[in-house]
């Protein structure tokens, strides 16, 4: 997944500014990765006989699936890159991945989903971690 990511990021006529090329290919990567598989999760959640017991992962699922997904969307947009902006959304992503992550982490025993999730979360919340440091 990351060629085609790396690659467009090289062929952009504006370059990448300041962002690492590296690190921003993965971290757009996991971003929509992670957003994927918040979302399959709460979709799964849905399915299990035990549901009312999963709103609350169910929603933070979503929620993260929604900020992995405009993150991922910001960043690959490199024409007049924002860093404010950029900064903004990375530590929103970073955030919403640790608590998602925390959550699914709680039923990560009981339902495969749930451990896929948080693995997906946590690989997200590093991504933005790494591309948030190397924009100081």
């Amino acid at each position: 997944m990351t060629h085609h990511i790396s690659a467009m990021i090289d062929a952009h006529p504006k370059g990448t500014g300041v962002l690492d090329k590296a690190k921003l290919a993965e971290c757009i990567a996991a971003c929509f990765e992670c957003a994927q598989t918040c979302t399959a999760c709460a979709d799964a959640c849905l399915g299990e006989d035990m549901v009312a017991q999963l709103t609350a992962c169910i929603r933070t699922d979503l929620d993260c699936a929604d900020i992995c997904a405009a993150t991922g969307t910001i960043l690959t947009r490199q024409t007049g890159t924002n860093s404010a902006m950029v900064s903004a959304v990375l530590k929103a992503c970073q955030t919403a991945c640790g608590v998602c992550a925390e959550e699914c982490e709680q039923h990560a025993q009981m339902h495969e989903h749930c451990r896929i999730c948080a693995e997906a979360c946590r690989r997200c919340e590093a991504a933005c971690a790494g591309l948030l440091a190397s924009l100081t």
